[in-house]
């Protein structure tokens, strides 16, 4: 089974653990995005995976293609061109700390890319599944038609299309992004989207809940999923459902809508002990998919993207790097940490 994934890779760089950006003469360098981690879970998954993207030809754009092929993502089809990968530093918190990210993108390969760049009859030959971001067009330039030229072929070649909405206050305001990612919705099939981004982006507030006390109301998500479906004409929408007690500590959780069985599916709730939280929602992203394309019941899709997501959680960097049989593990109620010999 054939999937593309559309977006930016980045190059990362974090100081050693909980060192501040002020403290550190030295940082660790990795590589991740959006899509980009969607692709490697889908590949680790067992997955045909293609990831499309522009990349400088010289050897940092080439380093961030090998963080890919490392994993089995098919790279084929990326574009080389440009003079710059983007970056974005990462500077991990602690307890009552927040982490914090700082970007620097502007002016990135694929945020000046263009249209012409790329032929999406060819890229999506015998796909089934597309994703995307609400980062992708916030990038600005010719992403948000690019981002359309891809949707409208999938729409024409009858490929599943999937976006995780992503809102970034740094790229974009909620005006922007409501008007773009309006557009661009209307030719999704299935919509991720987290306690924030319904609001961020198209207004549609949960009731009775407060993310920054940790307050998420269930009967309010339903309605959230049920409007965002009715307005765009989505097929599922899943809403990850993520109760912060620390920098540290999360519950993590999440539903998903079946608008044609008008029925609402949630998952078991995880306390998890955050190691690297970046990457999280990407994790949950791959599983969903990865779970839908075997054709799942929609019990077992959300059960699989959050156990899924649970594990990232516990792993460096941006990549989730577990297998199909480690993720039912913690399904099947494996959680313990108990030494696997």
């Amino acid at each position: 089974m054939k999937t593309v994934c559309f977006g930016e890779i980045m190059l990362r760089l974090n100081p050693a653990g909980y060192t501040r950006f002020v403290q550190t003469d030295t940082f660790g360098a990795t590589y991740g995005g959006g899509e980009a981690n969607v692709a490697v879970s889908l590949a680790n998954y067992g997955l045909e995976a293609s990831y499309v993207t522009k990349l400088p030809a010289h050897e940092i754009g080439q380093a961030a293609v090998n963080s890919l092929r490392r994993y089995g993502v098919d790279t084929n089809d990326i574009v080389r061109g440009g003079d710059r990968v983007g970056i974005y530093y990462l500077e991990t918190g602690a307890s009552q700390r927040p982490s914090k990210v700082i970007y620097d993108r502007a002016y990135s390969a694929i945020a000046l890319a263009k249209r012409a760049d790329f032929d999406w009859n060819k890229i999506l030959d015998g796909a089934e599944w597309f994703h995307f971001t609400g980062i992708t067009p916030a990038l600005g330039g010719e992403l948000p038609e690019i981002c359309m030229d891809a949707l409208k072929a999938c729409r024409e070649k009858g490929i599943t299309t999937s976006c995780d909405l992503n809102f970034r206050k740094n790229l974009w305001t909620s005006e922007q992004a409501g008007k773009t990612m309006g557009e661009l919705m209307k030719l999704v099939d299935v919509c991720i989207a987290n306690e924030e981004d319904a609001e961020k982006v198209f207004g549609i507030k949960a009731e009775n809940t407060d993310v920054d006390k940790g307050v998420v109301n269930h009967d309010g998500y339903k309605s959230v999923a049920k409007q965002l479906s009715e307005r765009f004409g989505f097929k599922r929408v899943a809403i990850t459902l993520r109760t912060s007690i620390s920098a540290n500590d999360n519950k993590w959780a999440a539903m998903l809508y079946d608008a044609k069985a008008n029925d609402y599916f949630f998952s078991r709730s995880y306390d998890i002990h955050i190691v690297d939280r970046v990457g999280g929602g990407d994790s949950f992203g791959g599983g969903l998919i990865y779970a839908s394309l075997m054709n799942k019941e929609p019990q077992d899709v959300i059960e699989f993207a959050v156990a899924a997501s649970c594990l990232k959680h516990t792993i460096l960097g941006d990549y989730n790097l577990v297998s199909v049989k480690e993720v039912e593990g913690l399904i099947k109620g494996g959680g313990s940490g108990r030494v696997q010999r």
